[in-house]
């Protein structure tokens, strides 16, 4: 009761000292927040970020080797797998509701015009064909468009004399599309930052009847010291130089809102923002820019360090990976490429 007299008086004048009246309609102690956290069921009620297994993309490496299960050192629990061993990865996955998958390929063969990234009996052609085959459309396929993994100088686009030819790379990266959308992909995912490769992809699957594939467009990648594990995953690490010149300096919001509004208007479906943990702020103020849907990925550095940390005792895994992924749901994702996916789908069951 004393409260409600002077002492609650003297409290609130405090209070709006620093508040315009017109922005407070009550104080303490007529307002107590945490009436609505006294326990779970109404926490759940008033939540306002839902985070389920339909908001997961699941990435898988796919070899061309038979039977492959090989373990990625600096990723636990992540492998290159043969298209076989694919098949029961992703049976597992939609047993607890991961249905999306991004395949990326590791191929045998490299060469600088990136030939096995196109080819119609490349490692990912393949597997989207045996995917397709055995769940149908029980799954939703995404293909990785991108050249790094099947150049033999490691780099996103053609090379010369140390520089990434930006139009050279774009017959190469819409031919790898089409192959992609020919073996059955759901959605194309071109992922090199070359100018331009959105409205040529787009161009190049109209003309050709895959009118109805959609394209996935990382808009906004930025050059990231968060990418080594999946380097080691795709075996696709540079050999001279870097991607700077290509990828986005992680300095920069601005010029990234430029790039996703350039994408939007070449054609693309969704946007995404590449990494997420420490790029929040892009994922926030890309979110007030489009309204087509915003994906984001959470890279394999990330995953790496929470696996790390969680092996360590130093964190509990199951808690902060949720809340993790419910901090780029609240930052304006509505969807999440993840290694977490399947782990994650199944603390959410």
């Amino acid at each position: 009761m004393t409260l409600r007299t002077n002492g609650a008086n003297a409290l609130q004048k405090f209070v709006l000292s620093f508040c315009p009246q017109e922005r407070v309609t009550a104080l303490f102690p007529d307002v107590r927040k945490r009436r609505l956290r006294q326990n779970p069921l109404i926490r759940d009620m008033i939540a306002e970020t839902s985070l389920n297994s339909a908001d997961f993309i699941y990435p898988l490496f796919i070899s061309d080797e038979v039977n492959a299960r090989k373990p990625i050192a600096s990723m636990p629990g992540i492998f290159q797998l043969s298209a076989e061993n694919a098949l029961i990865e992703i049976g597992k996955a939609l047993e607890v509701g991961v249905k999306a998958f991004m395949i990326f390929g590791v191929p045998s063969e490299k060469d600088q015009e990136a030939t096995s990234a196109w080819m119609g009996h490349g490692v990912v052609q393949q597997a989207v064909k045996k995917i397709k085959q055995n769940f149908g459309s029980d799954v939703y396929v995404i293909t990785d468009t991108c050249l790094c993994e099947y150049m033999s100088h490691g780099h996103c686009g053609v090379y010369l004399d140390g520089k990434v030819l930006n139009d050279p790379s774009l017959e190469i990266l819409a031919k790898t599309a089409l192959s992609q959308a020919e073996a059955g992909a759901d959605m194309v995912a071109p992922s090199d930052m070359m100018d331009g490769r959105v409205i040529i992809i787009r161009e190049v699957l109209d003309e050709a009847g895959y009118q109805d594939v959609p394209i996935m467009a990382y808009s906004a990648k930025y050059s990231s010291s968060l990418y080594s594990p999946f380097r080691e995953a795709a075996e696709s690490a540079p050999s001279s130089g870097d991607r700077k010149s290509y990828q986005m300096d992680y300095r920069n919001v601005r010029e990234a809102m430029e790039e996703i509004r350039l994408d939007v208007g070449e054609g693309a479906d969704i946007v995404m923002v590449k990494p997420a943990m420490a790029y929040q702020d892009v994922i926030f103020q890309a979110r007030q820019i489009v309204d087509i849907p915003l994906a984001v990925y959470n890279v394999s550095g990330e995953y790496s360090m929470v696996k790390a940390a969680a092996q360590n005792g130093w964190i509990d895994e199951q808690a902060f990976v949720l809340e993790l992924l419910s901090g780029f749901k609240r930052s304006g994702a509505d969807l999440i490429v993840t290694y977490h996916a399947v782990d994650a789908a199944k603390w959410l069951k």
